[in-house]
């Protein structure tokens, strides 16, 4: 049966998010030089603004734009490289396009600066480890993506451990959810996300997966990203990144049926078409 708690609308002053056709596609723009999938792809603000339109064309229901890569072994950025990186294609996408523009950032300053040319939502790879951006989001009034990651991207995957991932990850994110609850900010308005690939070997990955809807059970809304990483190129064989798309979609036709909210991913048309034809199937 189709879980009819995500069968809702969410709207906000800034955006709106229709959830009542089951799972929504948040699509990937790295303005960066080094994402492990696409990196320098769209350092070029021309380009990246095209790739965003491209993106809503194809049926994204959000747009997630970040100018610092958070693969593993990246190095942090400098607020005002992500700031020119991230603000001019914002500020444009959100001028042109019918959906909610997304700020994949742990930085005050850039998500303020990206909030201030449009942005509606906030990514948040920390959960709100830092506080003044959850008084932002709250001020602003705006959702949050709560990930978890075990250590941080330059060192994340050097011998990630767990117990009990699932336990461990589920307390986690209802810890950070209850936080940015204190914030004032509101429970539909909180995203929780596994955080896949982010301190975890392929076991974890794939325990999280199979317990997927445990994270749904909690009732926050949950957004998963799997596309092209790392664990599925092993999975696969597929080396390159871009050749992973098959191996997402398996991941992405998972998620759906287990009434996920939203799936991060770098190629929008294919999976939306994964959803649609998953949900046809969906008793």
């Amino acid at each position: 049966m189709r879980d009819m708690r995500y069968k809702d609308v969410v709207e906000w002053p800034r955006g709106k998010l229709d959830f009542s056709s089951g799972t929504l596609v948040m699509g990937i723009l790295n303005i960066t030089p080094d994402s492990f999938s696409d990196g320098g792809q769209f350092l070029d603000t021309d380009r990246a603004i095209e790739q965003g339109l491209r993106m809503a064309a194809e049926g994204a229901a959000i747009i997630d734009v970040g100018g610092e890569s958070s693969r593993p072994g990246s190095e942090t950025v400098s607020v005002d490289e992500q700031i020119r990186r991230v603000v001019p294609v914002i500020g444009t996408l959100a001028k042109k396009v019918n959906v909610p523009i997304s700020v994949d950032t742990y930085n005050n300053e850039v998500a303020k600066a990206a909030l201030d040319v449009g942005a509606a939502m906030i990514n948040d790879i920390t959960a709100l480890s830092y506080e003044r951006i959850g008084r932002l989001a709250a001020e602003e009034n705006v959702p949050v993506v709560l990930m978890h990651m075990q250590g941080w991207p330059k060192t994340m995957q050097d011998n990630p451990t767990y117990g009990d991932v699932v336990k461990e990850i589920l307390k986690f994110l209802l810890e950070r959810a209850k936080w940015a609850k204190k914030f004032g900010i509101s429970k539909n308005k909180i995203f929780i996300d596994p955080g896949i690939g982010f301190g975890k070997t392929i076991k974890h990955n794939l325990e999280l997966l199979r317990n997927i809807d445990k994270f749904v059970e909690t009732g926050y809304r949950v957004l998963v990203g799997t596309s092209r990483k790392s664990f599925i190129g092993k999975l696969t064989g597929k080396e390159k990144p871009s050749e992973r798309i098959f191996g997402t979609a398996a991941t992405v036709a998972l998620c759906t049926v287990a009434g996920i909210s939203v799936v991060r991913v770098h190629d929008v048309a294919e999976m939306v078409d994964v959803i649609k034809v998953t949900n046809a199937l969906k008793l």
